[in-house]
């Protein structure tokens, strides 16, 4: 299945707020994704996707883009530790 990605705009101010190098990285871990070292959060919803020190928390929807392709939703980027405060 292929799939689309969207980015919240709290994800995307943190990336834009990072050097190019971290941002490419970690962009091209999102692009990857589903695959990757992925793990289902537990006490909420959604997933996490490591890159480095950095987390990705992620979402599937169940919506699909008018050419059929399922939407995974980047809910946060952010440094390991301070991710998974809300």
């Amino acid at each position: 299945m292929e799939y689309s990605i969207r980015y919240l705009k709290n994800a995307e101010k943190y990336l834009d707020s990072q050097p190019t190098s971290v941002q490419k990285r970690i962009m091209d871990a999102i692009d990857g994704l589903p695959k990757g070292d992925v793990l289902k959060l537990k006490g909420r919803k959604g997933y996490r996707l490591v890159v480095g020190g950095f987390r990705v928390l992620f979402d599937y929807t169940n919506k699909t883009t008018s050419d059929g392709k399922a939407i995974i939703e980047i809910v946060t980027v952010g440094a390991r530790g301070d991710v998974y405060k809300k």
